[in-house]
């Protein structure tokens, strides 16, 4: 099992601002595929239908998703 934080905020000038911010913790069985965990993340913060863009940091350490239309980011962090 692995631990995943997952951060929901704003952005200012495209970085994350964290004015507000909207966190879940979630436990998921190890060896899952970076579009699996991305889809819990969106699950677990109520993004689900959002569409937008990702990307994989630090070799699937640190992901982002940037919805379309929207100045948010999630940011999806692995915790073994």
């Amino acid at each position: 099992m692995i631990e995943v934080l997952c951060e929901y905020t704003d952005t200012f000038g495209g970085d994350a601002n964290y004015s507000w911010v909207r966190r879940a913790t979630l436990k998921l069985p190890a060896g899952v595929k970076d579009r699996a965990l991305m889809k819990a993340a969106k699950t677990a913060l109520n993004l689900v239908g959002v569409r937008g863009k990702w990307d994989n940091f630090c070799g699937g350490d640190h992901l982002t998703f940037r919805p379309y239309g929207m100045c948010t980011v999630l940011i999806v962090t692995v915790l073994y």
